[in-house]
């Protein structure tokens, strides 16, 4: 009688069981909901997508090739035997020197030389200066001082064109002064020397040279350059 009562004492109760239904609600209720797009917006062409990502890398790659061929530029040349010459006999960099030829070099008619058919004609090189500074006038005496000066103005040239491969070296090159045009506040300076150089025409300011060594005139040809140094003549500031 006991163990009966002790029996169901401890039997298990009898769990109710779940319906084939009740489960697939329960997998159901897990089961990700279904967005729906807006039916309007385009779909995205994977070829335009990918052609449009290698014009973006391809313009990146142009950016950074710039920025290299700059700084390719910027770097400082350095200067050759005949350029150290050059320098040599300039001078130092003063107060309103700067580099001067490339941008006022002169492109020349084509010219037919007797000398084609046995020398290789070519451009001869050069290391150029141009100084600038204030010009005291009476319109500048009048409206400026030295406190609040007049705008700089070109005050001369220095030049020296490189023949280092001339064949006649007893004969010096010569320059001298053409009209450019109907312009009447610039000139061209030609340098010509012989075989196997090709003229060579610089734009510079048309005014009155200083043929005095004292005020900086120097017109020599040694080692192969052709020293041309000149200043303009200028009025003086008095107060």
């Amino acid at each position: 009688m006991h163990e009966d009562e002790d029996d169901k004492r401890y039997s298990p109760e009898p769990m109710p069981q779940q319906t084939d239904n009740e489960f697939e609600e329960a997998d159901g209720s897990f089961s990700p909901q279904l967005m729906h797009g807006n039916e309007d917006e385009d779909a995205i062409d994977p070829e335009e997508d990918k052609a449009e990502l290698d014009r973006k890398r391809e313009a990146v790659v142009l950016e950074h090739q710039r920025k290299v061929q700059e700084a390719m530029k910027t770097k400082a040349r350095v200067p050759d035997e005949m350029e150290m010459k050059a320098i040599k006999t300039m001078g130092a960099m003063e107060e309103g020197d700067a580099v001067f030829g490339a941008g006022a070099e002169v492109n020349l008619d084509s010219q037919v030389y007797w000398w084609h058919d046995k020398y290789r004609p070519r451009k001869p090189k050069y290391f150029n200066r141009v100084h600038t500074g204030y010009e005291w006038n009476k319109y500048n005496q009048t409206h400026y001082d030295h406190d609040n000066p007049p705008p700089k103005i070109v005050q001369g040239y220095k030049f020296n064109i490189f023949y280092p491969d001339l064949v006649d070296k007893s004969k010096a090159p010569t320059y001298s002064i053409e009209k450019d045009g109907s312009a009447g506040e610039t000139c061209f300076i030609r340098f010509h020397a012989g075989p196997p150089y090709e003229d060579i025409a610089f734009r510079i300011v048309n005014k009155e040279w200083e043929y005095s060594h004292k005020k900086g005139f120097k017109c020599t040809f040694e080692r192969g350059i052709l020293h041309l140094y000149f200043n303009f003549k200028r009025y003086r500031y008095r107060r």
